[in-house]
């Protein structure tokens, strides 16, 4: 289930005028097939950058679904432009038994549908434009009036004072607009409106221009006059619209005469009057076969073949490499990253698709794939074999005989001989040890040329995702490579080149030590180069991860390998070996993860391997309940920690709050902008000669998730929030909550770090007097306060030694919370005062200001660590789990199925909707990741493959319930007993996590009564 493509060639008559006389034309369509499950989307934006357009297909009974939506929002990303094909349209007449009218209305419906998400697109996209509009003018109106000068002086300038509305008629798919194919794959048929205008041309004596226009829509063939009527002169009269009369009515009746019927077996007369009136022609195999569906394929593939529709309409609907490029890439290159320092040359090249051998090559690479050595061109063979040959093969043979015969110890010797021969075939020209040797595996690039052309033999640099011109020699520096081959890409099949042109879709070779890992840029030139990669729009990371180890230890070396090169092959899969010693795979789904499982057996590592249970992430926050335990600390108040180090040194005060859910919902969303603040503020501490703080050690074992998470982020980049933009509205949502405390007026102000990894949404906000903290938003706004923490040996230690060591301890408290060592979310620590006992003249004579800092060090970490997961146990504990959206479709039969299931798996239905003139309902529901597995097996059982769910990854939402809720109250513990009679779900995955990371477990194997072991028998 991966992209794959081939290269079709393609040669058809075309009019240059419609008075011309039609000439032979030859294309080249290089067509990229992505696979529809849900679980690789990935697979769809790999193959989206690639292509000039795309084909998008939609069921005709089942109609738009997530899926859809997912495709559709990444071609209008892309700024594709797409056909959109209607397939399955014989379920309407064989399954539905929809009249011609009827399924016309259902199209109709359906295309609505499809152009409604179209708009919704547009919509939003007009709607931000419209937001930045509003604050330029806002920015130039202020200006204009600090100046003293009229608005209508600054017009020339930008001439934006009237805001542009643009037309989106261009959008919408239309039947008359030849960009929507109505089709059956499995009958063979398609057929566009242009098509049957052709047909009915000389019939109706109309032009066939004219007949695309109002061969879809309320248009009416009047019988006398043989007029086109529009429906404001029907007069009442019972007239078919033009489609069902003209086209839907004729795909009916070859169904009838074909498989209709009350036996099934079609109508001969009418069969006889089709095939005579369309001038086709059938075998007589054919008509005497016994399988009706072959008569109507055969039918439908003389008169409306899927092919000729779908490549005609590639060839005039969708724009060539050229003008694609032209109109594409001027938009796209300015989210490039460094776009104001790409060579013009570069740039011009790329725009104006100039393919000679001087022009400069770029290139997108946007997948790994993984090939068998045999599989490749230079390795199989070319023609007959040679008489040399045959006669070694032959002699390999007898020898092979020879041998089964010598093992034969009984039996005839005639049988001995016959059965050794037979048992010798052509295909078993190896030993039997040599096949259970893995076959090597080699990585082609699966690429785009946009200008140049690209030689074997070339050298090219290769860009890393987070490449830009402005700084071309920046860590990791650019390779050099060499192009070993180049394949033309024919499916399962690939075909050796010497060179492709710009605008071809191809493979490559020789970029296996390149430092490539997922996607990357080909240029020939480094100084000024596009970086392509940088604006990969993958759909969302993989949520499901599994602990995998060889059945056989000494397999180890072989597991790692394979996995090295299951994630450079796979777009979406990752791999991370924790500090722990396991190897961890991440996927985006099960069935995902099933196909990189068997991927790994059979092709990349070659041995047994087992995977253990599935590893969900989890988040841990805090709510305020209405009925919860007293504070820990009545005097202090809840959430207060005093914590004193194990030295009695450092005492440090804190409180923990939980933050407003709008707050923490936004800095989930806009995560790219705190990323940028960090960076930013980090490039700040280098200019200055500081030096950043170390990351806390509980990251090492995650490194490489990191930067696979970084370079994934990349692309968000140039759409992130500004420090400024960041600060402003995250003031202004913590203005709207209104909170009994004042606690939140000019919050952003004192913020010193987000956690945890810096860019999490968790806050540590600066309450002390002395405001000794660097803040996030105005690192060092004077000099007292500097970057450098270390104190001279002269100096007495004071609380500002210890602001980093302080912030380290909130990242380490955010990063493993207190209940099963989660993340932690949505949480703001207040660092209310810092204390420093003055060392005595003993201690100092023992030991300078520096030497104390370091011993004490460790013990602040901690005692902050603790401190936070102590303050945040006094408030009422929250679990945080990962949720699937869930889209099914289900007929009425099977819907009280459906329900059971997802009720059994804590699922929860939030839509119901029946899909007009089907039996089907589309059901929206949420479903907890950790019961997802097995869901759609047991789904598919249930219904017996009635119902399929479609799982989209939606985020965190918070379960309801305190792990560590006991009964307390009188009424509860009158109800429910001193340990409480029901299961508590949030206790149930805390303890599962724990168990699963080797913590301790609470309450494990308490036998609550001693009772005699009781029989089923009486």
């Amino acid at each position: 289930m991966e992209s794959s493509a081939i290269s079709l060639y393609f040669s058809m008559l075309r009019r240059s005028s419609p008075e011309a006389a039609p000439e032979s034309k030859e294309y080249l369509i290089n067509l990229i097939d992505s696979p529809g499950h849900i679980d690789f989307s990935s697979e769809v934006s790999t193959a989206s950058r690639l292509c000039d357009g795309a084909v998008v297909l939609v069921d005709a009974v089942e109609g738009v679904c997530s899926q859809t939506v997912t495709v559709l929002r990444q071609t209008w990303t892309e700024k594709l432009k797409t056909l959109l094909v209607i397939n399955k349209i014989d379920r309407l007449i064989t399954e539905l038994k929809m009249t011609p009218g009827e399924a016309y209305i259902h199209l109709s419906k359906l295309l609505e549908q499809v152009n409604a998400v179209l708009g919704s697109f547009f919509q939003g996209e007009r709607m931000e434009e419209d937001l930045n509009w509003r604050e330029r003018m806002e920015a130039r109106v202020a200006a204009s009036a600090s100046k003293g000068s009229k608005l209508s002086d600054m017009q020339p300038d930008s001439g934006e004072l009237q805001f542009e509305e643009r037309d989106d008629e261009e959008l919408y798919f239309a039947p008359e607009k030849n960009n929507v194919i109505f089709g059956s794959a499995i009958d063979g048929w398609a057929f566009t409106v242009r098509q049957f205008a052709g047909l009915y041309e000389k019939k109706l004596g109309i032009k066939r221009s004219l007949l695309e226009k109002v061969l879809w829509g309320n248009f009416y063939l009047d019988p006398k006059t043989k007029k086109v009527l529009g429906p404001k002169h029907l007069k009442g009269r019972p007239l078919k619209p033009l489609f069902v009369q003209l086209v839907l009515e004729q795909i009916w009746a070859v169904y009838q005469a074909t498989v209709g019927g009350d036996s099934g077996r079609g109508d001969a007369g009418l069969l006889e009057k089709i095939t005579k009136s369309l001038n086709i022609t059938i075998p007589p195999h054919v008509l005497r076969s016994r399988d009706p569906k072959l008569l109507l394929t055969t039918v439908f593939s003389s008169w409306l073949p899927v092919s000729v529709a779908l490549l005609v309409s590639v060839v005039e609907s969708l724009p060539s490499p050229r003008a694609a490029q032209a109109e594409r890439f001027p938009l796209l290159l300015e989210d490039v990253p460094g776009a104001e320092h790409i060579d013009p040359k570069v740039k011009d090249a790329v725009v104006s698709f100039k393919k000679a051998a001087s022009d400069p090559v770029v290139a997108y690479v946007s997948k790994m794939v993984s090939v068998k050595e045999s599989d490749l061109p230079e390795n199989k063979r070319r023609g007959p074999m040679s008489g040399v040959e045959a006669r070694e093969l032959a002699r390999k043979k007898r020898a092979e005989a020879a041998r089964a015969q010598g093992n034969l110890a009984d039996g005839d010797d005639v049988d001995a001989l016959s059965a050794a021969f037979s048992d010798a075939t052509i295909e078993q020209d190896v030993p039997v040890d040599d096949e259970k040797q893995i076959e090597p595996e080699h990585l082609i690039g699966f690429a785009r040329i946009y200008s140049g052309t690209l030689s074997v033999g070339d050298e090219i640099y290769v860009l890393p995702p987070k490449f830009s011109p402005a700084h071309p020699l920046a860590e990791p520096v650019p390779k050099k490579v060499k192009v070993t081959a180049l394949y033309m890409l024919m499916g399962r099949n690939l075909e050796a080149l010497n060179s492709v042109p710009a605008g071809v879709v191809f493979g490559i070779r020789g970029l296996e030590d390149s430092g490539i890992l997922k996607s990357g840029t080909l240029c020939s030139q480094l100084e000024g180069a596009i970086n392509l990669a940088g604006i990969g729009n993958l759909q969302g990371r993989p949520i499901v991860r599994v602990a995998l180890e060889p059945v056989n230890p000494a397999d180890l070396d072989k597991m790692i390998k394979g996995l090295h090169l299951l994630v450079h092959s796979d777009p979406c899969a990752e791999y991370e070996h924790f500090s722990s010693g396991e190897h961890v795979l991440l996927t985006a789904g099960e069935l995902h993860l099933e196909r990189c499982l068997t991927d790994l057996r059979e092709r990349f590592a070659g041995c047994e391997i087992q995977a253990g249970a599935p590893i969900v992430p989890y988040r841990e926050t805090i709510v305020r309940a209405e009925e919860m335990r007293p504070p820990a600390n009545k005097e202090l108040g809840r959430g207060v920690v005093v914590g004193v180090t194990s030295s009695k040194q450092v005492t440090i005060t804190l409180r923990v709050r939980p933050m407003p859910r709008e707050v923490t919902d936004f800095l989930v969303k806009n995560s790219a902008g705190v990323k940028r603040l960090y960076s930013d503020l980090k490039a700040a501490e280098e200019g200055e000669g500081g030096s950043p703080s170390p990351q806390p050690t509980a990251e090492k074992g995650t490194s490489q998730d990191d930067s696979a998470e970084a370079d994934d982020e990349v692309s968000a980049a140039h759409k992130a929030l500004s420090p400024e933009e960041l600060g402003k509205q995250l003031q202004s949502r913590f203005d709207t909550e209104k909170d009994r405390l004042d606690s939140w007026k000019g919050i952003v102000d004192r913020i010193v770090s987000f956690g945890p990894r810096r860019t999490g949404p968790n806050l540590l906000i600066d309450a002390t007097k002395e405001q000794f903290f660097p803040k996030a938003f105005a690192p060092y706004p004077n000099s007292s306060v500097t970057p450098d923490n270390r104190p001279s040996a002269q100096e007495a230690l004071n609380p500002h030694h210890f602001s980093d060591k302080i912030t380290y301890g909130f990242q380490l408290a955010t990063h493993h919370g207190p209940l099963c060592h989660e993340p932690v979310q949505g949480i703001a620590v207040f660092i209310e005062d810092v204390s420093v006992t003055p060392a005595t003249a003993a201690d100092e004579e023992a030991a300078s200001a520096p030497e104390r800092l370091g011993r004490l060090t460790g013990e602040v970490i901690k005692t902050v660590q603790q401190s936070i997961h102590k303050a945040f146990l006094d408030w009422s504990p929250r679990l945080m789990l990962a949720m699937y959206s869930c889209e099914i479709q289900a007929s009425t039969e099977v819907l009280g199925r459906v329900y059971d299931v997802l009720t059994r798996r804590r699922g929860r239905v939030q839509a119901e909707a029946m899909n007009e003139g089907t039996p089907f309902f589309t059901i929206q529901s949420v479903l907890p990741v950790a019961e997802s597995f097995g869901f759609a097996d047991e789904m598919r059982k249930r219904t017996s493959g009635a119902a399929q769910p479609q799982l989209i990854f939606a985020g965190f939402e918070v379960l309801d319930e305190d792990p560590f809720w006991t009964p307390f109250t009188e009424d509860d513990l009158e109800d429910l007993g001193e340990f409480g009679d029901r299961e508590n779900v949030a206790k149930r995955y805390m303890d599962g996590v724990r168990r699963r990371k080797g913590l301790l477990v609470e309450g494990r194997h308490v036998a609550t009564d001693a009772q005699k072991q009781k029989t089923l028998k009486r």
